[in-house]
């Protein structure tokens, strides 16, 4: 699929008009002021250096734990222990290289769930859709950018400075070549995820999400899935596919920081908030900071709200791989759809804890 410049224009236009139809909202809030085009790139700057910053990724991550904790009527403890500022624990090789390619089934199930939502419509004829590329322009650049968030997520697992790549950008900047992997990704994730889902079809929407959820718990249809998105990526590429796993990895370890995957753990609201006001803005009305400032002070509409849980869903699934394959099949790992009230809860106070700290970040 290509996006030019004026294509993405559309689909941000589209998406706007498709998410009016989301329940349940207020009136939203009042018309912003209007912003310039140098304003709003100046901001979009901004937040460009503060994702690249392991400095402020690090107090990101201590204010969000912190909020976790008051959250549950519980006073914060020390974000580091002494001993965990230089601490090393093995890792499974094999895991990892599971966990990293992921992201786009997480990104997929999150985000094809919420559009099921959205529109109302079976989940397992949302998949299809996207399988056979027949979802609209506008929704596909949605999963891309919970793709983009899931994606981002997992990188500080892998190494705390990978986050200030070149690549570490917010979506609005990404161009239509990095689209196009992250299409060629969702739509490959799709219609594996469709195979492993046909028991389910003709069946009601609790029966797809119940598949869905033995799907997502199934550490052998993780790896799987992993393998068919490595494979995707090189065919994107025009590259031959290479053994998904050498044999040394099989078993293999390696050392990875005790600190860095603190970091790592508590940086899902971010880049869940990260994505979602990237989302908003592209509907042309406001700038990131006055979305930010809504989602700070409590304004931002239901529909938004919802939206930045299902990414935080999103982005919390992606980490939990890397911390360790067994994670996932908790009882906590399940379709968005399927979250208890409690669990949104959770999800908008660290939404919210992130976007004031963020706020004040974006005026320094």
């Amino acid at each position: 699929m290509r996006l030019c410049r004026l294509t993405l224009i559309v689909c941000a236009a589209a998406l706007l008009a498709a998410c009016a139809g989301l329940p349940p909202s207020s009136t939203g809030p009042a018309a912003a002021p209007p912003v310039s085009a140098a304003a709003r790139s100046a901001e979009l700057d901004r937040l460009q250096t503060l994702l690249r910053d392991p400095v402020f990724a690090l107090d990101m991550a201590q204010s969000l734990d912190a909020a976790y904790y008051r959250g549950q009527g519980q006073t914060p403890p020390p974000f580091l222990k002494p001993e965990e500022l230089t601490a090393t624990t093995p890792k499974s090789m094999r895991e990892e290289k599971i966990a990293i390619n992921l992201a786009g089934f997480y990104a997929l199930e999150t985000g094809a769930g919420y559009l099921a939502e959205r529109d109302r419509q079976p989940l397992l004829d949302v998949l299809q859709a996207v399988a056979d590329g027949r979802r609209p322009d506008a929704d596909m650049l949605l999963l891309a950018r919970f793709a983009n968030a899931t994606w981002k997520a997992g990188q500080p697992f892998r190494a705390l400075a990978r986050i200030s790549r070149p690549a570490f950008v917010p979506a609005a900047r990404l161009d239509a070549v990095e689209l196009r992997k992250d299409f060629a990704q969702i739509r490959a994730a799709a219609t594996r995820l469709v195979a492993a889902m046909q028991d389910s079809r003709g069946r009601d929407n609790a029966a797809q999400l119940a598949r869905l959820q033995a799907l997502l718990r199934d550490t052998t249809f993780a790896q799987d899935m992993a393998q068919t998105l490595d494979a995707a990526y090189y065919t994107g590429q025009g590259q031959p596919v290479p053994p998904f796993l050498k044999p040394e990895e099989m078993s293999a370890t390696a050392p990875k920081s005790v600190r860095e995957e603190k970091i790592a753990m508590n940086l899902a609201g971010f880049y869940a908030l990260e994505a979602g006001v990237g989302i908003i803005a592209e509907r042309g009305r406001e700038s990131p900071l006055q979305i930010i400032d809504g989602v700070a002070q409590g304004t931002r509409p239901a529909s938004d709200m919802l939206l930045l849980a299902r990414l935080a869903n999103a982005t919390w699934k992606a980490g939990q791989p890397f911390r360790s394959l067994a994670r996932i099949s908790r009882d906590t790992f399940k379709p968005a759809a399927l979250l208890t009230p409690d669990d949104v809860a959770k999800d908008h106070a660290q939404i919210r804890a992130a976007a004031v700290r963020l706020a004040q970040a974006m005026r320094q």
